[in-house]
């Protein structure tokens, strides 16, 4: 179903978060923490979409709804960690069972970092651009650091306010983060055989696109994720985690492979290579050869015969 105005509901606030959840006016107007367990309300229905001009991390444990998210859906019976920025299609669809909710959301507007360093480097964190299916599964340690950060947030939240009250929340804030990416880390490392077949179908894409001679077209970042599945974020992340290489980086290697091979072992001119490999233009492939060979085609072509 196409989103469309007649079914999302945008959230511009955090008072108006609280009103749609038909949750108590919010102890600080820019950040609150919702304990799942004292949600009694009910999306209206399945198709209800919310856009929220909001950050929002959570974490849900015994959860039977599906979140939908994107193009795709999570169900998070086993728990999970999620990331969503603002401005994103997020979607709830009930199951209409008795099961209950644990768990909470972070969520906080923009503006309570704007005047720290976070509100520029916030945007470092891929994980904030993750489908919801890509979440962050937490060992009991580890989901024991992430709670009690929560949990200090929650306190300065509801404590009496005074000149170091917001230094001490965006701090925190920070602190879960870099914990996040931290876990992160090894999540890419610990699921190994999920990792090694992303890794294995990954090479495979790459091999296909450039012995495919009916398709003279460069692979993207965007393309090669949408046919493993994951986003472009998630991959590049994953990649970058196991092999210290970006996706982008891993598709220009690949291709300079390609085309060495090309130019040591055919008579195929600069230009016919080029157009094979998916350039448009021959100067900028020749361009992306010297950049990562400091030989220009030509100059590789003489040293190797």
């Amino acid at each position: 179903m196409k989103n469309t105005t007649s079914n999302i509901k945008k959230i511009s606030s955090i008072v108006a978060l609280h009103s749609f959840l038909g949750l108590q006016s919010p102890s600080n107007p820019l950040i609150t923490v919702i304990d799942h367990s004292h949600l009694t309300y009910k999306h209206p229905h399945e198709n209800q979409k919310l856009n929220m001009d909001l950050y929002n991390i959570t974490v849900k444990r015994n959860f039977k709804d599906q979140i939908k998210y994107g193009r795709n859906s999570y169900d998070y019976d086993k728990g999970s960690m999620s990331f969503v920025a603002p401005n994103q299609i997020i979607a709830m669809a009930n199951q209409n069972d008795n099961s209950k909710n644990d768990g909470w959301s972070l969520v906080f507007h923009p503006d309570i970092i704007r005047k720290y360093p976070l509100y520029s480097a916030i945007k470092k964190y891929g994980f904030f651009s993750y489908e919801v299916y890509e979440g962050l599964h937490l060992s009991e340690e580890e989901e024991k650091t992430i709670d009690s950060i929560i949990q200090n947030i929650q306190k300065e939240i509801v404590s009496r306010l005074d000149n170091f009250s917001q230094d001490v929340i965006v701090s925190n804030i920070d602190l879960l983060l870099s914990y996040s990416n931290r876990f992160y880390g090894r999540q890419f490392i610990t699921r190994k055989m999920a990792t090694n077949d992303l890794l294995t179908n990954f090479e495979n894409i790459l091999d296909n696109y450039f012995s495919n001679k009916t398709d003279f077209t460069l692979p993207t970042v965007e393309k090669v994720a949408t046919e493993l599945n994951v986003s472009s974020a998630y991959l590049s992340d994953m990649l970058r985690n196991i092999t210290g290489q970006s996706t982008q980086q891993h598709i220009h290697d690949k291709l300079i492979e390609k085309a060495k091979e090309k130019l040591s072992t055919t008579e195929l001119s600069v230009s016919e290579i080029s157009y094979e490999l998916g350039f448009e233009y021959p100067q900028s492939f020749s361009k992306l050869f010297k950049s990562k060979t400091n030989l220009t085609p030509i100059e590789y072509r003489h040293s190797y015969n």
